[in-house]
């Protein structure tokens, strides 16, 4: 738990220490009339996240009062979302309905108190005499009934044998209170309608003022924590609870801001609206703001919840930014996913000097080092390249594929144009290249220059996959109606290529597309025959440049007129020390461009960078991985006087990954300790006991436990499905921590596997 703690823990760890409970007991009682959105989530983290801190317990309790718009499938939704979001609710899920009859049973109560009657008004004749701000309201002429009348004719309510909206019951309080809603309220409606738990033995149901804080007080809640918009709700609250006297402990009412987010609707009506007029796929539409969009789309759990805790709990309410919440899944994908490439705008390739095929070897994980994990990509003669990535006339600063200027193939060869081919009408539709054969990456002597690389499949061996383009469902920043739906919302691509390593029977995966984005496979629709990706984000945030682009240019001042921006995806061009630095990393150093390119446009990581190597200066490039990844990371979140580690401490912990004292994996869980606490990596590792295992005799054993316990997987490996060898080894890898050495894993797991 963080040291600092917001208003709700100071005051849950108050009452602690009072001695006014002896456990915390929190609540998160969503109404099922809908699919939990991203505000729920927060109140799920606020709820559970309490409960969990000072060991108490979080009830789920369905607040099912309503039965004309409540259904069993919101309830599933409902534990859907909590489980996915990693919290345990207990051996029960709790209903507002299983108190019915005690909830009648204090109604009767205060009617007997004289604290609550039988009004016949009608709608209209009740707002009348509710009053104003500035004028008292005043009670109809059924709030004189002897106690003994309303006792019956509650009773008679409740047997059915009045219409809806016939009788209402009010608490008699003060139709004069400055808080309106103390002028005497609802407790309970006529509603003829089938409950989805309790059938039609009921006719009368509470509202949630009355039922709420008795179901808090009955489940022995102590901390009733609910959004602001329930500030002026929580006098009936103590109302209710004060004035029928009910036995110590009792629940007390907290309020924080509910969570409003731009370019995004979360109101229930607005959001069924979506659903019921086919504006969207359904609840788990990936565009729309419910917990399950967000899952089919390809966020993770991890990012919804650290966003949940980015983004804090506070007092008042406030707009936060869309783009937050898309800058915590895109952090939390770029160190987790594979890279691949996929072309979705394809552009035939030719290369007439090359003949047959070939494979080509590329890491998933292009950053990290050791690399964990490895494909084949096909290589041959016939290509395709994303149609963008060639331009037969170039604007300044396009630095891919031209009639004039070379290029590189990702993972593969540098090729030059030799002949644009167009149609009848003009179009591009065919490149004929050649290609230098001692150019392949990894192994480049063809001394050609070339600023950038780009993506590309193999003609024969690419898979065609159906990609989904999702983008905000909302093109004004404060939505208010259908009128303000971005119509270009959905963008659906079906001939777009992958390569093959990608495909498999059933991925429950995500993959950064490179230079594309974030992708997942579409849960629902996804099949061998024909694969779906949802685009999950981008690599960067576009709609910035989108809603820039739309406002009128200011006039520059010199100094921003001097400055150099990078737009769409292409970068300004380097400085000459720029320029330097560069060819001194790729020739001297032996860095690849794209690790080379960030270090010599940042003037912060390349000094931080040069001073670690004056510490280890034979490990340049698997240093340079961890500066531009990790060491970026911290930079860009904290001013330089913030930071708690130094160049000397990366300096080691690149050392202590190298003689394979630690793996990749754990050498990021002790960055992410020196980030926080400034320890010393060594001091990290003895604490923690993280050194790597790379003894077989000690591995072995997990393997076979492992390929144990997945036959199935086993048989599919065996059956020719060769990518279960990284679930294979990832299981390994789970099971000893993260502590075993990748690469005697792979080979221990292969040979297991034979």
């Amino acid at each position: 738990m963080s040291e600092n703690k917001d208003f709700l823990r100071v005051k849950v760890e108050e009452d602690l220490k009072a001695g006014k409970y002896k456990e915390v007991v929190t609540r998160f009682p969503p109404e099922p009339n809908g699919f939990p959105h991203i505000g729920h989530a927060k109140s799920i983290c606020i709820n559970f996240g309490i409960a969990s801190d000072y060991d108490g317990h979080c009830n789920l309790r369905m607040d099912d009062t309503n039965p004309t718009k409540e259904d069993t499938k919101y309830v599933e939704a409902l534990k859907d979302a909590v489980q996915w979001l990693g919290f345990d609710w207990g051996k029960s899920v709790y209903f507002t309905s299983d108190y019915f009859q005690k909830i009648y049973e204090y109604a009767v109560q205060l009617i007997k108190m004289g604290k609550a009657y039988v009004d016949s008004v009608d709608e209209e004749q009740m707002r009348e005499f509710r009053g104003t701000v500035t004028q008292a309201g005043k009670r109809s002429e059924y709030a004189n009934r002897t106690i003994e009348e309303n006792l019956d004719l509650f009773e008679k309510m409740k047997n059915g044998e009045f219409k809806d909206g016939e009788h209402v019951l009010r608490a008699k309080i003060d139709m004069g209170a400055a808080n309106m809603k103390l002028r005497d309220p609802l407790l309970y409606r006529i509603r003829h309608a089938h409950h989805f738990r309790t059938g039609d033995k009921w006719c009368i149901y509470p509202m949630y003022d009355f039922a709420h804080c008795l179901s808090d007080y009955i489940e022995g809640v102590t901390h009733s924590i609910c959004t602001l918009e329930f500030e002026n709700n929580r006098d009936i609250y103590n109302w209710v609870l004060d004035t029928l006297e009910l036995t110590p402990p009792r629940p007390y009412q907290h309020e924080f801001a509910r969570l409003g987010i731009n370019y995004t609707v979360m109101s229930k009506r607005k959001l069924l609206e979506l659903v019921d007029g086919n504006y969207v796929s359904g609840w788990d539409d990936p565009r729309m703001p419910t917990i399950a969009g967000y899952k089919r789309r390809g966020y993770t759990k991890e990012s919804i919840l650290n966003f949940c805790d980015q983004i804090g709990i506070a007092k008042a309410n406030s707009m936060v930014d869309v783009a937050q919440l898309e800058y915590s899944i895109r952090d939390d994908l770029n160190t987790k996913v594979p890279r691949v490439m996929a072309v979705l705008d394809p552009l035939k390739v030719t290369i007439e000097n090359y003949e047959g095929s070939e494979e080509l070897e590329a890491s998933y994980y292009p950053h990290d080092v050791p690399k964990e994990g490895t494909r084949k990509i096909p290589f041959s003669g016939e290509l395709y390249i994303e149609r963008e990535d060639f331009s037969e006339n170039p604007p300044k600063g396009f630095y891919r594929l031209t009639p004039e200027q070379p290029v590189r193939l990702r993972h593969g060869y540098i090729i030059a144009c030799k002949e644009v081919v167009k149609d009848n009408e003009g179009n591009i539709t065919e490149i004929k290249a050649q290609y230098y054969a001692d150019s392949k990456s990894g192994s480049d002597t063809s001394g050609i220059k070339v600023k950038s690389a780009i993506q590309w499949v193999s003609a024969k061996e690419a898979k065609k996959v159906e990609v989904r383009l999702y983008d905000r469902l909302y093109k004004n920043e404060a939505p208010e109606s259908l009128d303000d739906l971005n119509p270009t919302s959905l963008k659906i691509i079906k001939d777009a290529l992958i390569e093959p390593a990608v495909i498999t029977e059933k991925p429950d995966e995500r993959f950064q597309f490179e230079r594309q984005g974030y992708f997942y496979a579409d849960p629902v629709d996804y099949c061998e025959e024909n694969p779906v990706f949802n685009k999950i984000v981008g690599l960067k945030d576009s709609w910035g440049k989108k809603t820039q682009k739309a406002k009128p240019q200011e006039k520059a001042t010199p100094k921003a007129q001097e400055k150099k921006v990078q737009i769409d995806g292409v970068e300004a061009p380097m400085t000459d020390a720029q320029k330097a630095l560069y060819e001194k990393y790729t020739k001297n150093y032996g860095l690849n461009d794209a690790v080379s390119n960030t270090l010599a446009r940042d003037e912060s990581l390349s000094s931080f960078y040069e001073k670690a190597l004056e510490n280890i200066k034979n490990s340049k490039v698997s240093l340079a991985n961890i500066v531009v990844t990790e060491v970026a990371r911290v930079l860009k979140e904290q001013d330089t006087a913030e930071i708690k580690f130094n160049e000397k401490q990366v300096a080691s912990l690149v050392a202590m990954l190298d003689d394979k004292t630690i793996s990749s994996k754990i050498a990021k869980q002790i960055f992410e300790e020196m980030a926080k606490t400034g320890k010393e990596p060594k001091q990290i590792v003895e604490e923690k006991g993280l050194v790597q295992i790379s003894d077989p005799a000690v591995i072995s054993p997990i393997i076979d436990e492992v390929i144990s316990k997945n036959p199935d997987n086993v048989e599919k490996f065996k059956a020719g499905n060769n990518k279960l060898l990284g679930f294979f080894v990832g299981q390994v890898l789970k099971a000893t921590g993260g502590k075993a050495n990748p690469q005697i894993v792979n080979k221990l797991v292969a040979e297991a596997l034979k």
